[in-house]
């Protein structure tokens, strides 16, 4: 009776470890800067939180914005644990809320594209001169900031459209709604078929160091750490390729906050509130 009592009392208690270590596993939010519509990104997105969590034992929810302007209202006010944020952000809320850079893609470099539909009689810049532009915020770093620049280097007149998405960019200038558009390449060869097909790219920019993955200053370093090995142990996994194609990545490297130096050389961190 007395070992019966035994076996008793170490089974309440191991199943009373097991149910609080499951009430105290840590949730952390990963916001993701929002390109596309947030159906599509979930499903490009969620396989690689799923990893996460499951890799560092941490519970990694996914969270977007309804659109670019309130993703930066979001990081200004650091509501994400984990965000994966466009190079002008990265630049700007690194500074002002304090995000620390994690990691970012491996032999990645971001670049600014200007299209326009393949039947259009536009075939230089200067065309552009003079017309309504799509643009998916204002802030954007290489669809709009980088665009910009150039035409404005260039003295060509524009008057933009922000249209809320890369997606919408493409769509819009595809519909005729606006003869071009400032995307990248990567959210353009994720549209459908019947989308790019109808597109051409009429510009491309130098490229900059791409986006970055980051954690909220108050992150503890365990759990940094656990997040990172994470992604470097899928970038290296052959078995789940998968899910990193899904994204259109080809693996991540862990990054410092001096990898986005190139973008602070530019000059253009002058807004008191960053607005994508």
């Amino acid at each position: 009776m007395q070992l019966f009592r035994h076996q008793i009392c170490l089974f309440i208690l191991l199943f009373s470890s097991a149910t609080m270590a499951n009430n105290t596993t840590t949730t952390l939010t990963l916001g993701v800067v929002p390109q596309q519509s947030a159906k599509k990104m979930v499903e490009r997105w969620q396989p690689l939180i799923h990893y996460i969590s499951e890799y560092s034992g941490l519970n990694i929810e996914f969270q977007t914005a309804k659109d670019i302007p309130t993703f930066e209202s979001n990081l200004a006010e650091g509501k994400y644990d984990i965000a994966y944020m466009n190079p002008y952000h990265f630049v700007a809320f690194s500074d002002a809320v304090g995000y620390k850079a994690l990691a970012r893609q491996k032999n990645k470099a971001i670049k600014g594209i200007i299209v326009t539909r393949k039947d259009s009689d536009i075939t230089s810049l200067e065309d552009l001169n003079g017309t309504e532009m799509a643009f998916p915020a204002p802030a954007a770093f290489a669809a709009t900031i980088i665009t910009q620049a150039e035409l404005r280097k260039r003295n060509i007149s524009f008057i933009p459209r922000y249209v809320k998405s890369h997606d919408s960019v493409y769509f819009a200038v595809k519909k005729g709604f606006f003869q071009s558009g400032g995307g990248i390449l990567r959210t353009l060869g994720a549209v459908p078929d019947d989308v790019n097909e109808a597109l051409t790219v009429l510009w491309e920019s130098n490229g900059y160091t791409p986006h970055a993955l980051a954690t909220h200053p108050n992150m503890a370093q365990n759990h940094r750490e656990a997040i990172l090995k994470a992604l470097i142990a899928i970038s290296d996994d052959t078995s789940k390729s998968w899910v990193l194609e899904g994204l259109g990545f080809n693996g991540f490297i862990q990054s410092s906050d001096s990898d986005w130096d190139d973008v602070r050389a530019l000059g253009i961190i002058s807004l008191s509130r960053p607005q994508i």
